[in-house]
């Protein structure tokens, strides 16, 4: 309770993508989910949070979802915060099952974009880097919206290399193999939020976050990263397993 929710952890990983280019070798990805911000309790994890990602500078930020617990009011406040966040080649947002519970697609659209960050729900967009194009998809949650995954990849372009930012993990397989070898960022479980220490093995697991509970999957030449996140639900408890920002260095394969 007192120590490790406020303990922020960064996570360092290597990737390796099929169809990454060469030239965009050691591309850094900074991703985190999961604020579930109650203010007065969580601005301390999420003051952190903001000082590391600016000495980080990362190429590209994805958030992936419930940056609300159980009030609405709090997404512009929360926001506010993330204003001051720069990436390179921007900021994205996809939206988690609480903010689809608590708050209008609409007003959580709005909220987002205007500090200047980008909101992608069954949505994507073609990145042009170095000359190169990346695309980079959102899909909405899978137990609080309406995903739509077709909608989200079908301004994908045969060869080119894939981001997917989904809130729940568990969709991994179905979309591993309807789709390109691609890399999928989620959040959702909180990495089990207390964990057995040494086997790691976490008791609780909720819904679309059964199969793949933190961490690395590989399934038909795609990758899954599951973030620990950085917020509770519940109790205000965690315990080896701490809030966490990811920094993933992608690579050609």
């Amino acid at each position: 309770y007192a120590i490790e929710p406020n303990r922020l952890s960064v996570t360092r990983k290597t990737i390796s993508l099929p169809n990454w280019h060469p030239s965009l070798k050691n591309f850094k990805i900074a991703h985190f989910s999961d604020p579930h911000y109650r203010p007065g309790r969580d601005d301390k994890i999420l003051d952190q949070l903001v000082a590391t990602l600016k000495t980080e500078q990362p190429d590209l930020i994805a958030i992936t979802g419930d940056f609300i617990h159980s009030d609405p009011a709090v997404i512009d406040p929360l926001f506010k915060k993330f204003a001051s966040l720069q990436a390179t080649h921007g900021i994205f947002v996809s939206p988690g099952n609480h903010d689809r519970w608590i708050i209008s697609n609409s007003n959580l659209k709005r909220a987002i974009e205007k500090p200047g960050l980008s909101y992608l729900s069954n949505q994507g967009i073609n990145l042009n880097i170095k000359g190169e194009v990346i695309h980079l998809n959102g899909i909405d949650s899978y137990w609080g919206g309406q995903p739509n995954p077709s909608k989200a990849w079908e301004s994908h372009k045969k060869d080119t290399p894939a981001i997917t930012l989904v809130h729940e993990p568990d969709p991994f397989q179905e979309l591993s193999q309807d789709h390109p070898p691609h890399l999928q960022l989620s959040g959702h479980t909180h990495g089990g939020q207390c964990r057995v220490p040494l086997i790691g093995y976490a008791p609780k697991k909720v819904k679309f976050g059964r199969k793949f509970i933190y961490g690395e999957h590989r399934n038909n030449g795609s990758t899954l990263f599951v973030t620990r996140g950085v917020g509770t639900v519940g109790p205000r408890v965690r315990f080896s397993c701490p809030p966490e920002l990811a920094i993933l260095e992608i690579q050609p394969s």
